[in-house]
Formats: structure tokens, sequence, C-alpha cells
């Protein structure tokens, strides 16, 4: 019989953090085995991550647990993608190897997959911790140390899900892409991956993904947090150029995509004009006295992007402003001096 469920485990180099994200998982799988499989694909890691898979597999030897080792560091997105593409159960929650989640995640996860056969996306909330300093960290424009604000425990019905997850979307990027808060339906995802096959290569596209998936069916988000989020040891942090990309490019591309699923174009508008005032000039000054042609070939395109947004915007409110002062043409007909 088919499971219902893939956790999937992505990882590179962290033997000792998939060994207890692997104990964690152990522990917390107890009691829902014949809903789950799990799958751990190792980024070619150069230490001994294939000595704690193969411990693993044995002591788990009552769950199927298969592994993938790539042939060479595809990158992070790519590795998260063949988990996503690997999977043959109903749905598939990948989670980071580093990422705190409480015991109680699976057996919600499992009651939630079970009771809504129509459930396309789950999102669990999550806390967020700075790495350094210990302190709380959550996004701006929520209140309390969560990063979803919106209380979707029981779903909305396929009507509403692209609604909450523009909700979501508009208050924080960070939220929606964070791996191991999200619980996908595997085809939904899958055909998601199909209709942008260069997903792999934009750092952002776990957006896409979720609003995919969010257009299609039923949407839960959890009002209690699950997890946790330790900023600040995201492999994409350490990337050099990564902020660039990510406000500049990335973040463009995805609202594009949405456009492309279904989202109306007054949404992706509205996203794109916010992209364009949130993002960090000195990210892009940096850029510039680093990479000059790879800043401003980067940035270029953006600002085109933002300013022909802006100028749409501005034609359809005139647009809309003459259209409300018109005089409708039976009440000229009708009136007499």
């Amino acid at each position: 019989m088919q499971k219902l469920l893939t956790i999937a485990i992505p990882t590179y180099n962290r033997a000792e953090l998939l060994d207890k994200q692997l104990a964690w998982l152990a522990q917390a799988i107890k009691g829902f085995e014949d809903d789950c499989e799990i799958l751990v694909s190792d980024n070619c890691s150069t230490d001994n991550t294939q000595d704690v898979i193969k411990k693993w597999q044995i002591i788990l030897s009552s769950i199927p647990f298969k592994s993938n080792k790539n042939p060479q560091n595809l990158g992070v997105v790519k590795n998260i993608m063949y988990c996503l593409n690997s999977t043959t159960t109903k749905y598939v929650w990948t989670i980071g190897d580093d990422d705190p989640i409480q015991d109680r995640a699976i057996a919600y996860v499992i009651s939630k997959l079970k009771r809504y056969e129509d459930l396309s996306l789950l999102f669990l909330n999550f806390s967020g911790r700075n790495q350094i300093t210990g302190e709380p960290v959550h996004p701006p424009t929520i209140v309390g140390n969560r990063w979803f604000d919106i209380d979707s425990e029981d779903g909305d019905g396929d009507g509403d899900g692209k609604a909450i997850f523009e909700h979501c979307f508009s208050k924080s990027v960070g939220a929606v892409i964070f791996l191991t808060a999200t619980i996908y339906r595997t085809d939904l995802v899958k055909r998601a991956l199909q209709n942008w096959q260069d997903a792999e290569n934009n750092w952002i596209s776990l957006a896409y993904l979720a609003g995919y998936c969010a257009s299609n069916g039923r949407v839960i988000v959890t009002k209690e947090t699950y997890l946790e989020c330790v900023v600040g040891v995201s492999y994409w942090q350490k990337e050099p150029k990564s902020a660039l990309l990510m406000q500049y490019k990335h973040i463009p591309e995805v609202i594009l995509k949405l456009e492309q699923s279904g989202y109306s174009k007054q949404f992706c508008r509205r996203m794109l004009l916010q992209n364009g005032k949130e993002v960090n000039l000195k990210v892009f000054l940096g850029a510039l006295r680093r990479w000059p042609m790879s800043a401003i070939q980067t940035v270029v395109p953006f600002l085109a992007l933002v300013g022909l947004c802006a100028f749409d915007v501005m034609i359809s409110k005139e647009f809309s402003l003459a259209e409300s002062s018109e005089i409708p043409a039976q009440e000229i007909r009708s009136y007499k001096p």
C-alpha cells in the first residue's frame, strides 16, 4: 500500500547534524511508521554522512528508508528538487538537516493529511532565533515571534488558497521559502516543476512551488508554532552574490511565474512594486564595488521591470479616474437645459 508522506532530508557535509535530525525523527515517527517513508539525499558529502545514513537505515528498518548520493555537489536547490521529484507518496515534507522540530509535529501533519483529502499545501508556523545572539527573529510586519500571522487551521476550501498564499507572501517572503515549514502535495509540486524547469536555478523558487500548490486546493496555516528557524546558517546566505541575486533577480522571477500560474496581474504588480521598495541599496553598492559588470547586468533589468510596473499602475489609475469622471451617455441624452 502506498505511503501517505515522504519525509525527505537534503544534506551536505553535516553528518553530525544529520545524525541528530534522524535521532529526532526516529522518536517522533513512532506510531506513524505505516504512513511514512524516509529519503535522505546526500549532495556528494566528503565527511561521514554515508556512515550516518547506513546506521539509521538499520535502526529504522521498519520504515522504508531510501538514500541517494549525487555524483557531485549539485547545489542546495537542485538537491531539494531531487527530493521533490523522487517522491512517490501523496505528500512530501522536505526538512532541513539542522532545523529544530517539535516531536508533536509529525502527529499533527499526519492527522491533517488524513482529514483533508483535498489538501494541497500545509504551512507549519515557526519561530525564529538569531544564530549568534540567540534573540528572537521575526518579520517586522508580524506581531510576536512567529512567521505566519494567518490562522487557517482547517483550510478554506478550493477558492481561497490563492488569497491565503497572497497574504503570507506579501507579509514575508522568508516565511514561504522556509523549507521545513512546508508540506506539498506531490503531484502538484511536480507539475509546478515541470512548468518551470529552470526553478532549480532560483533560490526563491520554493515560494513559486508553494504558490502553485496553494492555487490548486485547500491550504492550512497553523496558528501554533511547530519548529524553529535559526537565522544566519542557510547555505545561500554564505554565497557572496546571494543577496544581490535574491533581491534583484530571483524574487521578481518568482512573481512573474506566479502570474503565469494564474495569480492576478494586480497582485503581482503590487508585489513587484513592494519588492522594489524593499531592496537594500547597500547590497547593490557592495556588489557594484566587487563585481561591477555582474551587478549592473542584474540590476538594470530589475529597474526596467519595476519602472514598467509603476508606469502600468499610473496608467491604470488615470484610466479609472477618467472612467469615473465621465457622464453616462444616458444622462447626456436625457439632459434638457
